[in-house]
């Protein structure tokens, strides 16, 4: 019986080595096996990502000129290691963790003698670095710890993940990611509201931004780096590292065009990327601040982290290539938009003039948009530290004035108004409406050489089409316009480009977006109805209507009538296109953009270029005067202009706009508007006339004889009144 038993109990355990063994074999031959998976996942689960940095794409000038660049500034960066010494949380799991082990009173003075040379060491890198900054300690201080509270809030966090992965916070969000850390940091208070277990179980989390190098001091000169080096060059966990910045080589030229970065805090920042983990936002990284390109094309801009796995052992598990952000090249001449700031900040203006002003150039054959210039301006690599000055300055330097500040047009809008008169029948070319040497009737605008000289313009002239806008006549353009059917008249406006957004981003730009979300400038669309539209026009029937009794006024440019310095250089570029209108561009494309025919008849355009050439080139235009000194020149560089000035009241402004050209059908726009300026003849035209000048110095128009002189002095003409238009507008 006793041997029976013992062959069953040597039967027994040799079956049950076989199973071990084939389990085994299975375990080590098998690779493709489920346990060797399951391994594999494990191993890969308890390992660590690492995510790596990418450089934001450019923005260059039509001539690939750097306007916006990454690049490395030296940064003392100081390691969590050491920084976390600064921590009390950090030193209390320290101590207690050595109080819990074998020899509790060894290793406790062990530790507390570490902490107290590493707080020796850290107190005196804190006096070093504030030495550079010539700041207070604590400012560095303070520094450190903001580093440790990031990072001890992310343990916090991995720590409630860990304990409660079962809490209901979970199912509201798609991501662990998405979760609000002050959301799961109030989960953890509930479900654990003893606040020493909850840092007791956050300082056994090991995580990957308690091995990181952090930037504590920025190094702003060669000198300081060399010092650094040599001051810390032993010292353990701190290094001088590189960091990326944002940098505007230009300064404060094309400032609120080109906008600038902030902090990635806001909760659009936050949305835009939110499904993509390697394209939101860490901590400390930046974003486009509204509301220039910065912020119109993040999603382009921005480039994408790379990232790669490693297990448990170290091994890598995986690579995902980093992607740089995508450049964007604006159609901006930037130095010819240096030119013109440079030009018009110096200007001697009156002192009527306020600071803000604006001006537009537009190539009329392509639609590009070569200056877009709005004063004051601002230094965008100063921007970040001196928003709350900008923001509280009263000449709103932070508001992009070609697009984002709306006036009343004044004269400038006549010839839209005369295309309107001719196209709908109300008027013929050769018809006169009178202004007589007196008032106007009541509720009625009087013209302003009346006012001034108690005069009318059937005076000097026929007082005719062409006439009536060389000598800029309120009397035939209120009554022209009272003509006009409210609807038709608001129709010639929008389809001038009044009353509507002018810029938009091209489909290509779009197409290589990293996000759904499509942001665009942020922009005044001007007003052409007796009221303030609620929401953006779409189409024509989204405009509110016109009263007939406000006609008059819209024909001379006043009333509620607002468009912006893009919106008349655009439109002046449609009358220099022969009556096509295209959509102005700011961001580059490498085709030329179709145009929409506006049905304006020959005889029409006819009538409205000889008319605006007048304004320039005939004795009597209201821009005459400011031109005549330097028509010789113009006409030897072969460039003719035709131009409309204006003025407002009410608020007061000085407008010029227009266009110019050569023999070889290169044309350009413009529109200039001084703020607080009270005659568009003296305080406009001047300028516009200059600009006109820097252009054809750039070669865009002209012969370009001056391309390669000496930039012109552009003098400024006297503008003493020897007649009675001169000073009309």
């Amino acid at each position: 019986m006793y041997s029976k038993r013992v062959k069953i109990f040597v039967i027994f355990s040799l079956l049950l080595l076989a199973v071990c063994l084939f389990r085994l074999a299975q375990m080590q031959l098998l690779t493709a096996s489920s346990v060797q998976n399951e391994i594999a996942e494990l191993k890969r689960q308890r390992g660590q990502t690492r995510q790596l940095k990418t450089i934001r794409g450019k923005i260059l000038d039509r001539n690939g000129r750097e306007l916006a660049i990454d690049e490395a500034r030296f940064w003392i960066h100081i390691n969590y290691k050491l920084s976390s010494f600064l921590d009390e949380r950090v030193r209390k799991a320290m101590l207690d963790e050595a109080a819990a082990r074998r020899d509790a009173d060894v290793i406790v003075a062990k530790v507390d003698k570490e902490i107290r040379e590493k707080l020796e060491d850290l107190q005196l890198i804190i006096e070093k670095c504030a030495q550079f900054r010539a700041v207070e300690p604590n400012v560095i201080w303070d520094e450190i710890q903001k580093i440790n509270d990031y990072v001890w809030g992310q343990r916090m966090f991995q720590a409630w993940r860990k304990n409660f992965p079962n809490s209901e916070v979970f199912e509201r969000y798609e991501s662990v990611i998405s979760i609000p850390p002050s959301e799961a940091i109030a989960d953890f208070k509930a479900k654990q509201p003893d606040p020493n277990i909850r840092d007791e179980l956050a300082g056994k989390i090991d995580i990957l931004e308690m091995h990181e190098n952090w930037p504590l001091l920025e190094l702003k000169t060669d000198d300081d780096v060399f010092a650094a080096q040599l001051e810390f060059m032993d010292t353990e966990d701190l290094y001088i590292l590189p960091k990326g910045h944002r940098f505007y080589p230009c300064g404060s030229v094309a400032a609120q065009t080109i906008g600038w970065v902030g902090p990635a805090t806001q909760q659009q920042d936050k949305e835009l990327f939110e499904d993509d983990e390697l394209l939101s936002y860490l901590e400390g990284e930046v974003c486009g601040r509204e509301d220039g390109v910065e912020y119109v094309c993040e999603p382009v801009l921005r480039g994408r982290r790379g990232e790669l796995s490693h297990d448990i052992d170290g091994q890598l598990t995986g690579r995902t290539p980093t992607e740089f952000g995508k450049d964007v090249t604006l159609t901006l001449d930037i130095k010819l938009q240096q030119r013109i700031e440079n030009y018009l900040t110096d200007y001697p203006h009156e002192p009527n003039c306020g600071p803000g002003m604006s001006a537009v150039v537009i190539d009329v054959g392509t639609s590009d948009i070569l200056a877009l210039v709005s004063l004051p301006v601002y230094d965008l690599n100063r921007a970040r530290y001196d928003y709350g000055k900008l923001v509280s300055d009263g000449n709103h330097p932070l508001i992009n004035r070609a697009i984002n500040a709306q006036y009343p047009p004044g004269s400038v809008v006549k010839p839209m108004i005369l295309v309107a008169g001719l196209e709908s029948g109300q008027i013929t070319p050769e018809e006169v409406i009178s202004c007589p040497p007196e008032a106007a009737p009541p509720a009625w605008p009087n013209c302003l050489i009346f006012r001034r000289a108690s005069v009318g313009h059937d005076n000097q002239w026929e007082n005719n089409a062409r006439n009536a806008i060389k000598g800029s006549c309120n009397i035939y353009f209120s009554h022209l316009a009272d003509r006009i059917e409210p609807r038709i008249l608001q129709e010639w406006l929008l389809k001038f480009g009044y009353g509507h957004d002018a810029l938009f981003l091209p489909d290509s730009l779009i197409e290589t977006s990293k996000t759904n979300i499509v942001r665009n400038f942020n922009q005044v669309s001007g007003i052409i109805s007796s009221t303030i539209p609620k929401e953006k026009v779409q189409r024509f029937e989204d405009v509110s209507p016109l009263r007939e009794s406000e006609r008059r006024y819209f024909g001379i440019g006043q009333g509620n009538l607002r468009v912006t310095p893009l919106q008349v250089a655009n439109s002046m570029a449609a009358i220099a296109r022969g009556g096509i209108y295209k959509r102005p561009k700011l961001i580059w494309e490498p085709w030329n953009s179709e145009g929409t025919d506006l049905g304006i008849s020959l005889e029409t355009l006819g009538v409205i270029y000889d008319g605006m050439s007048a304004v320039v080139n005939e004795a009597g235009g209201t821009a005459y005067k400011q031109f005549e000194p330097f028509l010789a020149t113009l006409a030897t560089e072969d460039v003719k202009v035709y131009g409309k000035t204006g003025s407002t009241e009410k608020p007061e402004h000085a407008w010029f706009g227009g266009f110019a050209q050569d023999s070889t059908a290169r044309k350009i726009a413009i529109a200039v508007v001084v703020e607080g300026g009270q005659h568009g003849s003296s305080d406009a035209a001047p300028l516009a006339r200059n600009i006109i000048q820097l252009c054809i110095e750039a070669g865009y128009i002209g012969k370009s004889i001056l391309a390669n002189r000496p930039a012109l002095a552009l003098p400024r003409i006297a503008t003493q009144s020897s007649g009675l238009l001169t000073e009309n507008e």
